[in-house]
């Protein structure tokens, strides 16, 4: 296996980009909320990566960058104003609304990341590494587990306070709608079958389209604008 310094130059060069995003971008800017949320996510794995955390630590480096690289062109898609797949298309679409909350747009950042992102990145791992999506299992749990204890602070630092119960009470019946833990089951499943329609690709663009759309249709739902 080759040393991990040269193993870790991809994720730092997706924190890089992540890190020069945070500073470009309005600090209440939707896009710059869920790039926070997910540099800080990016930044934990790498910590873990070093710390040899991960059994197969190029599988764990493999599956986080290409990951991270479907959030960046996304990006680069809505910058160059073209159209980024439906799954982002509302957290673009609202991401200068004074009516959506900041944990709001973070959420549906995560939704579009792990319902769309994950599962064909999980995909493009297995062709690159060649290797079956139970190969990289592991390291899927262990990134989402990382995710979810995440999950709990992020809701924490960006609820409300008790003094804007006008504004918490809609936002938590909202939120209380989506699950990171269901996305994730949801996104592991998704992938077993992409990979299971790789010889088939009408169906798999097809599954992959169905996909994309159905959790665009949840980000519009969480990205609901709420009252002063």
């Amino acid at each position: 296996m080759a040393q991990c310094e040269q193993l870790t130059s991809p994720v730092d060069a997706v924190i890089r980009r992540m890190r020069a995003l945070d500073a470009d971008l309005p600090a209440r800017d939707g896009v710059a909320v869920f790039n926070r949320v997910y540099l800080a996510v990016t930044e934990a794995v790498d910590r873990r990566i070093d710390a040899g955390r991960f059994a197969d630590a190029r599988a764990a480096i493999t599956l986080d960058v290409l990951f991270a690289e479907r959030y960046l062109a996304a990006v680069d898609t809505a910058t160059d104003e073209r159209r980024p797949p439906a799954c982002w298309r509302p957290l673009f679409q609202f991401r200068r609304h004074p009516g959506v909350r900041p944990l709001q747009f973070a959420l549906a950042g995560i939704n579009a990341h792990i319902g769309h992102d994950l599962a064909l990145a999980v995909v493009d791992a297995c062709r690159t590494l060649d290797c079956e999506p139970p190969d990289l299992e592991d390291e899927f749990d262990r990134v989402g587990d990382l995710l979810v204890s995440l999950e709990e602070r992020i809701r924490e630092d960006l609820m409300p306070g008790p003094d804007l119960l006008q504004i918490a009470d809609p936002l938590t019946h909202l939120l209380g709608s989506w699950s990171l833990e269901r996305a994730r089951d949801a996104t592991w499943s998704a992938a077993r079958a992409l990979w299971a329609l790789r010889r088939l690709p009408d169906l798999a663009e097809e599954f992959t389209e169905r996909l994309d759309a159905a959790v665009g249709f949840a980000g519009r739902m969480l990205l609901i604008p709420l009252p002063d």
